[in-house]
């Protein structure tokens, strides 16, 4: 078998343009995968068809073997760009691989330690930073059925936060905290923004409010700032989303502090990057929580390596908070069911696109998500 050619698309989501692909080969099995990542889409795009040259008829079977062929064709690359390009490649392949056993994807990476994934909802608190929308907006989420939600109270600060907002802020989780009850999860969303002391006042505040962590207080590129956070403050701290090598992950886990990591597996070299990040998580008796912002195809693909990592502590998933179209665009996606996601049973990752509806939904510059520009909780583009 061959690979023969890719097609990519891209979905202008309103808070960031989806981007998708299919991988065709000569035996007419064909997979597919998501490149979303961030806020850019294009470099993305281009990276897929410009490494064509390094993956073009090879057999999508050999999967470690395309890793190795595109890392090394692009002299050790190892830029988020090139490593998106890889994680996508390589979810397709195991697509294919899956469909041409008639197995599901987790089947191929180890069987299942799970049969049902804890998740958490993110993406619901689309509305003004008040105390009562956020409470009412919690309660509705639990109700649901989720036993867990993210959300980030912390407005558009950016390194320090005024003593009015912190107030606000600490306002706003206190409302969540009193709307869901005590036995019902909080997740804090740090979005990268404050300096070490101010992530320190901050993580000691949330204390009370006993969430289950704080993610990305700082720059979570700056390993060591990270590090500092987690050792002084009494709440958990996570991070991971940004990193895509296993050099950064083992570096992280081995300054000591963290223990739960939440890669992007668009980023850090789709399951089987996972994987190999899972396995140095374990040997630091650290959690996996992996990260996902994109479309509900990257909830399934995160429910395969979810199923079957040992470590494996909960799934984010903006599904239920997702633009309403975005059910047309693919059928075979697991939704949440009593707090939980069930694992896909489907030859490969059993997802379909809808190609005429992914075309309805074209690209837009202003399809970004802009984190430090006031109201951005609103999520309307800019």
């Amino acid at each position: 078998m061959k690979i023969i050619d890719v097609v990519t698309f891209v979905v202008g989501n309103p808070w960031k343009n989806w981007v998708f692909l299919r991988v065709l080969t000569d035996e007419g099995i064909s997979g597919i995968a998501e490149a979303t990542m961030g806020l850019q889409t294009k470099p993305i795009e281009v990276a897929i068809h410009e490494l064509r040259p390094l993956y073009i008829g090879l057999d999508p079977r050999r999967i470690e073997h395309l890793h190795d062929a595109i890392y090394k064709g692009t002299f050790q690359g190892a830029g988020p760009v090139v490593t998106t390009a890889i994680s996508a490649l390589d979810i397709a392949c195991f697509d294919i691989l899956g469909k041409s056993l008639g197995v599901p994807c987790h089947q191929l990476l180890g069987g299942k330690m799970w049969d049902k994934l804890r998740a958490y909802a993110n993406g619901w608190y689309q509305g003004p930073r008040d105390p009562a929308f956020f409470g009412e907006k919690a309660r509705q989420v639990a109700e649901m059925g989720y036993t867990a939600l993210k959300f980030d109270p912390f407005g558009n600060a950016y390194r320090f936060l005024e003593p009015a907002e912190l107030r606000l802020s600490l306002a706003l989780v206190r409302a969540v905290r009193d709307a869901v009850g005590p036995d019902v999860d909080i997740l804090i969303e740090g979005h990268d923004r404050f300096s070490v002391s101010t992530a320190v006042t901050i993580g000691d505040a949330l204390a009370e409010f006993r969430p289950m962590f704080f993610e990305t207080p700082v720059l979570s590129t700056d390993l060591e700032a990270t590090v500092e956070v987690a050792r002084r403050i009494k709440v958990p701290v996570a991070t991971g989303e940004r990193l895509n090598t296993l050099e950064q992950f083992a570096r992280l886990l081995a300054l000591g502090g963290v223990d739960i990591v939440q890669p992007e597996t668009l980023r850090c070299g789709g399951f089987l990057g996972v994987k190999k990040v899972a396995a140095i998580a374990e040997a630091h008796k650290a959690f996996v929580a992996l990260h996902n912002a994109q479309s509900p195809l990257t909830t399934a693909i995160n429910a395969h390596l979810d199923a079957t990592l040992p470590n494996f502590l909960i799934q984010e998933c903006f599904d239920d908070a997702a633009v309403a179209w975005a059910g047309d665009l693919m059928r075979g996606v697991p939704r949440m069911v009593d707090g939980y996601l069930p694992v896909p049973e489907g030859p490969g990752l059993g997802v379909e696109l809808n190609d005429e509806e992914m075309l309805k939904h074209p690209y837009s510059d202003r399809n970004f998500l802009r984190l430090f520009d006031e109201g951005w909780e609103q999520r309307r583009s800019s």
